[in-house]
């Protein structure tokens, strides 16, 4: 019997792995795929000479990530790969945003849209760099991020602190307005800003667009060399040399609660599997309380709470193996490992405003990847191993395109939208489709099927809305990765701190794990009632 049995072999799972067996711990991780990595996996699937990434693909929040620097990945073989550029952002009169690896490349594009553009990027980073590594230990720690969280409060107590903090706040859309007074610094805020399913007009927009196009100018975005599947052989590897296992092909069925506490888990082929000490659930929130535990081992009142929760934006995914190098009419998105393509921030606006109406949008923002750019080894010299992602509602009421798309999915409706996502990218990069030597679609229902985190593509195992975030996430009165049963911990990304591939949520549930006695009682006893 092991001392923990670890559900879901995703990022968060083998951070949790191996956090417990560093401590000494036995562990056993159980995988109902064929293969490990969750979101971080990689294949041949396109086209054999071609690596693609099935889910995630650059790396920015890993690069910054304390809890991936001290698991020394590098010393199991993962390397790094930069673009040249980080991200583009091209417009339709070939103009181009662009962030580039050195913050003053970034600041001399800037000037072109606004004579002081440049200025008030330089003036952002050297923020970034005054605040970020604080502003990262207090994200990627249990919350209460006290230690943290209390050098963070210091540094904001100090001239501009007070500013920062209410720029965090702000709608990207104003953020943008506010600092910028033309159109490129704005567009790098919104479009990173919607890599989370945060519209230009949500709150706290602006923070999220700011920490994730910071991270991009002091990390890169970066790409495993050899393909994502590279970052989960790693994670393997080092707890495989200290004697965890991953075990694929495993479903669980249910946690075993015994007197309130958690004691194992059963898997679907009827196999009881022991935790001396404890159970760590790499899945959503809703799939273990209602699936693997069950509503009658839970308080009401997050039995009510689940109700109320929100997953983010559905996602539809193509993948492409190009003969060429795409086409970029505007130059700067030529080496960008990372591009967005919308009509401007209003572009974006209208994107997100449909998805909220509950229409697939007729004009998709795009998200698109370029690879090979990226990284030389995905595929033949001269070639280009792509993708590109949009998202749709989660429940879908009408098609603000020509197409009528449902949300069944089915054969018409997958060739179309990914009909209307190669448009977009045509419209920029004319000559683009010309290019395609094969192609994969992974629809919203596709990827939930590949892997079941992913609630019809959402990425984010639920909303980044202030809302569903710190003490509200999942429900209000969790905020940290203890649940109601003892010795049973939430290790996803629907703990605090949310998405991304950090590996914060798979440390935060492994050391809760290691301290058992903490605050969980005092953050759950508002779910007794």
């Amino acid at each position: 019997m092991p001392d923990a049995v670890v559900i879901g072999a995703g990022p968060n799972g083998l951070v949790a792995a191996n956090v417990l067996a560093d401590a000494g711990w036995s562990v056993e991780v159980l995988e109902t795929q064929d293969e490990p990595g969750g979101a971080v996996r990689s294949d041949r699937g396109v086209h054999p000479d071609y690596v693609s990434d099935l889910f995630s693909a650059f790396y920015p929040l890993a690069a910054a990530s304390p809890v991936l620097t001290r698991l020394d990945l590098a010393a199991e073989g993962l390397r790094w790969s930069h673009a040249p550029r980080v991200l583009a952002h091209p417009l339709s009169d070939g103009r181009c945003a662009v962030l580039e690896r050195q913050v003053r490349d970034t600041a001399t594009g800037l000037t072109g849209f606004g004579p002081h553009d440049g200025e008030a990027w330089q003036a952002m980073y050297d923020m970034w760099c005054r605040v970020g590594p604080d502003m990262v230990r207090a994200l990627f720690t249990p919350f209460p991020p006290v230690r943290a969280g209390l050098r963070l409060a210091a540094k904001l107590r100090a001239p501009g602190g007070l500013r920062l903090a209410r720029n965090l706040l702000l709608p990207v859309r104003r953020l943008g307005e506010e600092e910028f007074t033309g159109e490129g610094g704005r567009l790098l805020l919104a479009g990173c800003a919607l890599h989370a399913d945060l519209a230009p007009e949500s709150a706290v927009s602006g923070g999220f667009g700011w920490l994730m196009a910071m991270l991009g100018q002091s990390h890169g975005f970066p790409v495993p060399v050899g393909g994502a599947q590279a970052l989960t052989a790693a994670l393997v590897s080092r707890l495989e040399k200290r004697g965890g296992a991953v075990r694929c092909g495993e479903r669980v069925a249910s946690v075993v609660v015994r007197g309130g506490t958690a004691a194992g888990v059963v898997t679907a082929g009827g196999e009881t599997i022991g935790a001396r000490r404890a159970v760590l659930a790499d899945v959503s929130a809703p799939a273990l309380y209602r699936d693997l535990v069950g509503e009658e081992h839970l308080p009401s009142r997050l039995v009510r709470d689940l109700e109320r929760f929100q997953w983010d934006f559905a996602t539809f995914k193509v993948d492409w193996a190009l003969s060429g190098p795409v086409p970029w009419q505007a130059p700067g998105a030529a080496g960008s490992g990372t591009v967005h393509i919308a009509d401007g921030v209003d572009g974006l606006s209208r994107f997100a405003a449909e998805i909220a109406r509950g229409q697939v949008p007729g004009d998709p923002f795009v998200l698109l990847g370029q690879m090979t750019t990226a990284d030389p080894s995905r595929s033949p010299a001269g070639t280009e191993s792509a993708w590109a992602y949009t998202h749709v509602p989660q429940d879908i009421t009408s098609d603000a395109g020509p197409d009528g798309i449902t949300g069944r999915w089915d054969t018409r409706e997958q060739e179309a939208m990914a009909d209307r996502v190669e448009a977009q990218v045509e419209r920029y990069a004319p000559g683009f489709r010309a290019l395609i030597r094969a192609r994969r679609i992974l629809a919203p229902t596709t990827l939930q099927a590949m892997n079941e985190n992913l609630h019809l593509g959402a990425i984010n195992n639920g909303t980044t809305a202030l809302h569903q975030q710190a003490i509200f996430r999942p429900v209000p009165g969790t905020g940290r990765p203890e649940t109601p049963i003892k010795g049973l911990y939430l290790a996803s990304a629907a703990a605090h701190p949310g998405g991304g591939v950090h590996g914060a949520p798979g440390a935060n549930a492994a050391r809760a794990a290691l301290r058992p006695h903490g605050l969980h009682m005092l953050l759950h006893r508002a779910q007794r009632v």
